[in-house]
């Protein structure tokens, strides 16, 4: 079975709560869980949720909803619990929840790297990537080796870096073993630094294999963003009424 999970902590420190705002009369996290749905290589969709108001937002929703414990330190352990309690979970996704417009043939990208069986935990990047991003901590900059496996992750570049970076996609996949090794090690020291959980599994040796696309997604980091992801709506909408 492969499996959807789309963390939804609401205590994010840059943008409080951002996983119920507003969206075209939705909270954002249904926008998102809608979107995982149309994939077709998931069996199934949980939103992870931490707090009884997250859960009241949802209450007119039919989502599979699992309420986790709130201590967390990362996305991928929230994941963790609830995955310990599906048993023919093989290949687990991890989705953000901060993704509103998420592409669901990006998901269904992901899925398939794991036909190779030497994939055991894997990522999405864009050769998408602007002068302004490389500028902006909130964009995560990604380098792979020449077998398109992460190898380096950083919020920070300077020129000499610039070469043959992408743009993080923070969407991931784990088969289940190495979903639960993931959850089992401590934040590392790189990890608490620069706060992204991904350089646990550099620092650990596991390898991260990059599904490599030309995608644009907008993440919801600070309010105004919520303003960028309204005008691409806006646009997707009036280009579906000309169609």
């Amino acid at each position: 079975m492969v499996v959807g999970i789309i963390p939804a902590r609401i205590g994010s420190t840059r943008f409080p709560k951002k996983i119920l705002a507003d969206i075209e009369g939705k909270p954002m996290i249904a926008h998102v869980a809608e979107k995982a749905l149309e994939a077709e290589m998931l069996d199934k969709v949980i939103i992870a949720i931490d707090s009884e108001e997250t859960e009241k937002a949802l209450s007119s929703y039919k989502f599979d909803i699992v309420m986790t414990d709130i201590g967390h330190s990362s996305g991928t352990d929230r994941v963790a619990q609830v995955v310990k309690t599906i048993d023919d979970a093989e290949i687990i996704i991890n989705i953000q929840g901060d993704e509103p417009l998420l592409d669901p043939q990006i998901i269904d990208g992901l899925v398939k790297l794991f036909d190779d069986p030497n994939v055991s935990m894997a990522t999405v990047v864009s050769r998408n990537i602007g002068i302004k991003d490389y500028l902006d901590t909130n964009i995560v900059k990604v380098f792979l080796d020449e077998n398109q496996n992460a190898y380096d992750f950083m919020r920070d570049i300077y020129d000499m870096d610039i070469g043959g970076v992408f743009r993080h996609i923070g969407f991931y996949g784990y088969q289940k073993d190495t979903l639960f090794e993931f959850a089992s090690l401590p934040p590392s020291y790189r990890e608490k630094k620069y706060n992204l959980e991904q350089l646990r599994a550099i620092e650990n040796n596991i390898r991260i294999k990059a599904l490599i696309t030309n995608t644009e997604q907008i993440a919801v980091d600070v309010p105004q963003d919520i303003n960028r992801v309204l005008s691409r709506m806006k646009i997707y909408n009036q280009t579906m009424l000309e169609e």
